[in-house]
C-alpha cells in the first residue's frame, strides 16, 4: 500500500538546486490556504531544503533591503534579517546565512490585503476588500490614498476585486483589477473576461477585456503580469492596449518574481468546489501546485518545483537575494522573544532559572 506523501514534500527538476547555488538566492513564496510563509533553498547542488512557517492567511509579501513584510489575516508583520543571530541561533548554529525576526506589527483588521510593497511614503498594499491602495503605518488601520475612478467611495465590498500593483523607483505606476464595476463583488459577473490594468498617473484603463490578471511587475522597463485564467505571461505594450504572451504554463497562475535573467512565477491548484474557480476553461489542468521557472529574454523553460502535498494555492512569490539559506522566526513559538537585536551587536536572551 502506497504511503501519503510527507508535509510539503515537492518534486523539482534536477537543475533548480544548482540554479539557486548559482545565483546565491532562496525562493520565498506565501500560501494562504496552508497558511505558510515557505523560504525554498539549496542545500547543495542536488537538493532543496524547504523551511515553512505559520503565518494566518499569508498573502503579499515585501522584501526591501534586510526587511520583509507579510500581510496575513488581519495583521501586516514586519521582520528584519540579522545575520548575527542567524550565526548563533541556539537551535541551529551556524546553519542560516540570514535570520528574519518579527519586529513589528501593524493590526490592520481584516481587510483582505493582496500586494505589498514598500515605496517612497512607506508600506503600501492593495485593500482589495475597500477597492483602493493605502498605506500601512501605526496611527490607523489603513490609510486610503488611491482609488480607481469607477469606484464611488470607501465601502468592504470588493467591488472590483483590485489585486495586483505594479511600483518603480518607489511609486505605484500599474494596478490590475478583475473588472470596473462599483457594486459589491459585481467582478464576479463574467470573471474571465472583464480584467484590466489601470495606469495610475492618468486612472486610465490601459488594457482590457483580461482573464483575472494578477502580478503586475514592471522589468527592465516593460511591464509583465500573469492572466491567471489562461495559464499565460505576457508583456504588456500600454500604449496600444495590446499584449505579446511570453509562456503559456497551462495552469493558474499568480505571484511572480525577476532575479536576473530568470522568471519565478507561482502556480496554484485549482479548488473543485470553489465557486470561483470550477468553471474556468483552464481547470482541468490546473492540476499542481509550485514554482515554473523561464527565462526571461527567450520565455524559455528552465525547470519547475511542484508540490506533492500540503500547498494547493499560491499567492506571492519573491526571491531573496544573496542568501543560500536564511531562516525566518514567526511569533507562535518562544524563540523570536530570545533574539534581541541592537545597534552594532545582537544576544540570545538566556532564561533565568
Amino acid at each position: 500500500m502506497d504511503q501519503p506523501p510527507s508535509p510539503f514534500s515537492c518534486n523539482f527538476t534536477p537543475n533548480i538546486p544548482e540554479l539557486l547555488n548559482q545565483m546565491n538566492c532562496t525562493i520565498a513564496i506565501s500560501t494562504y490556504q496552508a497558511g505558510k510563509v515557505i523560504f525554498i533553498s539549496a542545500k547543495n547542488n542536488e537538493e532543496l531544503i524547504q523551511l515553512p512557517r505559520t503565518f494566518n492567511k499569508a498573502m503579499g509579501i515585501a522584501l526591501q533591503g534586510d526587511k520583509m513584510a507579510v500581510a496575513t489575516k488581519d495583521e501586516v508583520i514586519v521582520l528584519v534579517n540579522s545575520a548575527g543571530l542567524a550565526n548563533s541561533y541556539p537551535k541551529q548554529p551556524g546553519v542560516y546565512d540570514g535570520l528574519f525576526m518579527p519586529r513589528a506589527a501593524f493590526y490592520t483588521g481584516q481587510i483582505d490585503i493582496h500586494d505589498l510593497h514598500w515605496g517612497e511614503e512607506g508600506l503600501w498594499a492593495v485593500n482589495t476588500s475597500f477597492s483602493c491602495l493605502v498605506l500601512i503605518n501605526e496611527e490607523y488601520s489603513f490609510i486610503p490614498r488611491w482609488r480607481p475612478a469607477f469606484i464611488s467611495g470607501l465601502a468592504s465590498e470588493d467591488r472590483c476585486h483590485l489585486n495586483g500593483m505594479a511600483m518603480q523607483n518607489g511609486k505605484t505606476v500599474y494596478v490590475t483589477s478583475f473588472g470596473d464595476g462599483d457594486k459589491p463583488q459585481s467582478w464576479r459577473d463574467n470573471i474571465t473576461k472583464t480584467g484590466i490594468v489601470i495606469d495610475i498617473s492618468t486612472g486610465e484603463t490601459i488594457l482590457r477585456d483580461l482573464p483575472m490578471p494578477h502580478s503586475p511587475r514592471l522589468y527592465n522597463g516593460k511591464l509583465y503580469l500573469l492572466l491567471s485564467a489562461t495559464g499565460e505571461v505576457v508583456c504588456a505594450e500600454p500604449e496600444s492596449g495590446k499584449y505579446e504572451v511570453v509562456s503559456n504554463l497551462s495552469g493558474f497562475v499568480r505571484g511572480m518574481a525577476k532575479y536576473g535573467d530568470y522568471l519565478f512565477v507561482g502556480l496554484s491548484r485549482l479548488r473543485k468546489n470553489s465557486s470561483t474557480f470550477r468553471h474556468l476553461s483552464i481547470a482541468d489542468k490546473a492540476l499542481n501546485a509550485g514554482i515554473k521557472i523561464l527565462h526571461l529574454p527567450t520565455g524559455g523553460y528552465v525547470g519547475e518545483i511542484i508540490y506533492r502535498s500540503t500547498v494547493d494555492e499560491i499567492y506571492d512569490v519573491q526571491i531573496i537575494p544573496d542568501m543560500k539559506r536564511p531562516g525566518i522566526l514567526n511569533t507562535y513559538r518562544d524563540d523570536y522573544r530570545k533574539g534581541l537585536s541592537v545597534p552594532g551587536t545582537t544576544y540570545w536572551a538566556v532564561e533565568k532559572e
